[in-house]
Parts: structure tokens; sequence; C-alpha cells
């Protein structure tokens, strides 16, 4: 008995096993594949990331552009090698990009939570426009472009931006811009007249929509980047000759050109306080934007260069000034001359805050540019602008610079393939009565006619204005065979329109090849030409 029941538990036993090996090796029933789904609710090109709810949109673009006479992205020759015409300047400059952006977007009870980012690997001519031994730009041991060379690039990073219930956080085109920053109607990103913050600025704000297309927004942009030019220090043109300056900085006892003043700014101590009013219609737009900027000097004791000493913090400092910014933007639809066809237009005004005038898609410029001259015994001709937020000497108060400026551009559609944009600007930097005061009698000593300052001499009939206008006027003709490829041509003009009159004795700087001796002060002009062909997708 005991021996029937060990075989009958044996065998249950092993039946047991068996079908718990054969249960082992039976097909396992896949998991469903998620296929990626179309994503409808924020515009085409959306898909729903995997596993989530969040939508996702993959783009950008490639870009391939050269500038003949001028600088990457049609930058005109107004300044340095270029500017000058010497041996060291390159007839054209071209840069190789391509943008790769992300945009995500989730739906929750607050509204979209929005990312967004840009970043643009690149790869342009060495030095941009200029392969002087001297230059920053070309040497090696003080290159910021040190990836521009074979086999390297480098990448640059425009928006990275948060948005969630009607606040940004991040870097973004600030609430001060226009829609369009400073592109109305151009390729070139040096259209001067207004704000272009269009590579981004690190900045907090927040957008009320109020109906019927009318919103508003108010922000807080960090300025120490983006939104600063220069504080002109003016002690330095009549200090000692071996530190003396004028027209610029120089640290020998020649007397140098070199455009630009010796920037005073002292820290950021408060943010730009920006914002705008807006109404979005069928017919356009149109938006008012306003921004507070702070002034403020480092020390009334500097170097020549407008660095401390051990006798600066006891030399004390001018008192902190707020300037600010105005802008009215104009957008014009459904005009008669063709379906798509529309102008834009900007106008700003400001004291203080002479970038949103004087603006780039990067720093504002400063004006020296060199030519020919008919003068007897001149050796050429020069034309200055000095672009700055305000000039101060050592114990008196700084004086803020006034800017305005107007720009534009009329867009019309020949077809379906064929589009063309005429666009331009004028801009005018003013020096109010005290601070052209100080800047002339800075740079003239006691003498306003025949003045010996320094090693430079003025003509007989020299006299001093820093004011100066700008204009440009230009023209693109873009084609497009297929669907987001656009080859395009863009032509365009720049006056420098400077109030200095007489001539002036010195040298165009250091590190120039241009002779030393007498220049005539000289309205000056260039001109540039621009090829594009850019894939979006």
């Amino acid at each position: 008995m005991k021996m029937v029941k060990s075989l009958f538990l044996g065998s249950a036993a092993g039946l047991i096993a068996m079908s718990g090996a054969q249960a082992a090796d039976l097909p396992v029933k896949a998991k469903a594949v998620e296929y990626v789904r179309i994503c409808s609710l924020y515009g085409a090109g959306f898909f729903y990331i995997p596993g989530t709810d969040t939508c996702i949109k993959l783009g950008g673009y490639l870009r391939v552009d050269t500038t003949f006479n001028g600088g990457i992205y049609d930058a005109p020759a107004w300044s340095g090698d270029i500017g000058q015409g010497n041996r060291y300047a390159d007839y054209y400059a071209s840069r190789s990009r391509m943008a790769f952006t992300t945009d995500t977007r989730t739906a929750t009870e607050y509204g979209v939570v929005r990312t967004f980012a840009q970043a643009d690997f690149q790869f342009q001519t060495l030095g941009n426009n200029t392969f002087n031994p001297n230059s920053l730009a070309t040497n090696l041991g003080n290159n910021p472009q040190l990836l521009d060379t074979p086999g390297q690039g480098n990448v640059a990073v425009e928006y990275v931006f948060l948005q969630f219930a009607g606040f940004t956080f991040g870097k973004s085109s600030s609430a001060y811009a226009s829609p369009w920053n400073g592109y109305p109607g151009n390729n070139t990103s040096f259209l001067l007249g207004g704000n272009d913050s269009v590579t981004g600025v690190n900045n907090i704000q927040y957008t009320a929509q109020f109906g019927n297309g009318v919103s508003g927004t108010i922000g807080l942009d960090d300025p120490t980047v983006f939104n600063r030019t220069v504080i002109g220090y003016l002690a330095t043109f009549n200090s000692t000759a071996s530190t003396a300056t004028a027209l610029g900085t120089n640290t020998s006892s020649s007397a140098a050109i070199t455009g630009t003043l010796p920037n005073a700014y002292a820290g950021v101590h408060m943010p730009d306080i920006v914002g705008n009013i807006r109404i979005d219609q069928a017919w356009g737009l149109f938006q008012l934007s306003g921004a507070v900027h702070e002034v403020d000097a480092s020390y009334n004791t500097l170097t020549s260069a407008a660095l401390p000493t051990s006798a600066s913090l006891n030399s004390g400092h001018p008192d902190t000034k707020y300037g600010g910014s105005v802008m009215a933007a104009l957008q014009i639809k459904n005009i008669p001359t063709g379906p798509g066809d529309d102008i834009k237009l900007d106008a700003s005004w400001a004291k203080g805050d002479t970038k949103n005038v004087i603006s780039t898609s990067s720093t504002s410029p400063q004006f020296l540019m060199f030519s020919g001259t008919s003068r007897p015994g001149a050796v050429g001709s020069a034309g200055f602008g000095f672009v700055s937020d305000g000039v101060f000497a050592p114990g008196g108060q700084i004086d803020l610079t006034t800017a305005f400026g107007v720009r534009g551009a009329f867009n019309h559609n020949w077809n379906p393939y064929w589009s063309s944009s005429l666009f331009g600007s004028y801009s005018a930097v003013r020096y109010n009565g005290d601070a052209k005061a100080n800047f002339c009698s800075a740079l003239a000593g006691t003498s306003p006619n025949g003045a010996a300052l320094f090693g430079r001499s003025f003509s007989g009939d020299f006299s001093c204005n820093p004011d100066f206008n700008v204009s440009q006027l230009g023209v693109v003709t873009r084609w497009t065979p297929v669907t987001n490829l656009t080859f395009s041509v863009e032509a365009m003009w720049f006056h420098l329109d400077q109030k200095m009159a007489g001539a002036v004795t010195a040298s165009p700087g250091a590190t120039s090849p241009l002779p030393t001796g007498p220049y005539e002060f000289k309205d000056q002009d260039t001109a540039s030409l621009n090829v594009r062909v850019q894939r979006n997708f």
C-alpha cells in the first residue's frame, strides 16, 4: 500500500513538473506597439511624445549666405579694417548655419505649458571680414572665433524659454520688441532705427489677453549683455600725453583715431522695466512699447581705458541716472498691391537708452569710416559716430544721450514663387548742450581752432559737433522654387552723416596701415551685396 501511494504521488509530481515546463515554453503575448500619434492641437508638425500627453515639434533651417563688401549677415563696412578699406579687409564674408529648434506643449488646467529652444550650429569666415594679425578676431592668442578653423565650428544659443499661465521665463525677445524685431522685410541683421532682440535677452514677462485682439505685456530684462552701449569717460581727453585720448582710446603718445569712447559703465543694479500694449486685427497690428533703463557710471578716476586704479574708490562717482525709450510699431495688411503684401513700420525715441535705437541683433556699432578726399594737403577723409548712453567728466554728472529712429519695409509678392521687399531706416544720435560742451572741451582743449592736443592738431576751420545721423536703403528679392526653399539677393546702401568739420592730423590707430596725416572730417558711404539660400524644415 505504501508502495502504491509513493508511486501515485511521484507520478503526480512528475506530471505537475512536466506541465509547468510546457507552460514556460508557451509564447507570451507581446505588448501592443505604441505608435507616434499626430498632435493637431497646436498646428502642423506636432506629435505626441510616446507615453505622454506632451506634444513636440522639431524644426529649424539650414542657411548659407555670403556678403560682399560687408560683414556676415550683410553688416555694412562701417568700422574696422573694412571701414578703412585697407589690405587686411576681406572682400566677402560667409556663414553656414543649421538652426535646430524644439517646441513642446502640454495642455493643463492653467493653460498650455510651453518650452522652446533654438541652437545654431555654424561655421563662418575667420575674423568675419578682416585678417589683420592685430585683430582679436584673427590673433590666435586672443581669438573669440578660434573654432572657425578647418574641421571646426561653434554652437550659438538664441531662444531658451518656458511659458506658463501667461508668464515667460528665460531667453526670448524683449517685451519691448515689435513682432518683427529688426526684420520688417530685410535679410540684414544690421537694420538700425529700433530695438532688435531677435537673438534673445534673459527676462521674465507676463502677458494678459483682454479680448478682441488686445493684449498687454510687462517684463524685466537683464541689460548686462544686450541693452547697454557706452558711458563715455571724457577725462581721458584731458589727461597727460602718455594716456591721452581723443576720438578714442590710446595708450601711447601718438595721436590715434579709434572711433570709440572709453566705457565707464558700472555694474547692473536693476533690470530694465519694459512693456507694451498691442492690438491685432485683420487689418494688421499696432503696438506701443516703453522701457526704463538705469545709466550708472563706475568712478571719477579711471585709466585712459576707463579701468579702475587704486585711487578710484576714494574719487567718488556720478549720480545714477535713469533713461528710457518708447516705440510705436504698425503693420498694415490687405493693401491693394496684392495678396499677402504688407507694410511694417516702427519709430523709436530714447534718452540714455541708445541700444533701443542704434540696435543690431548683436552689439551696437561704433562708426569709424575712411575714404578719399579732395581737400588740399589731406591724406584722406574720416567720418565718426560715437554711440553712447551718456558721457561725463570727473566730478560732473552723467549727461544722457538722445537718439531717435524710424525703419520699415514694403513687402510685395509678385507670384507664389517670387517676392521683393523695399526697406530702409533713418537714425540720429544727439548730445545735449552740456554733453556736447564737455565733449568738445575735452577734445579740443581751450582753443577750438588750431589747437594742438597731445600731438594732434586741428585745422583752422575745425568745428566740433559729436552729433550724427545714419541712413540705410535696401532691396531684397526672393525666389522660392519649392516650398520652404528660398534663394535671395539683397543690396543695401549705408550713409554716415557726421557733423564734425575741418580736419585733424592724426593716425587711424596703432594697428592700422593708413598713414598719419591730415584727415578731412567728411560724410561716408558704403554699399554691400548679400546672397543667401535657406531651407526651412
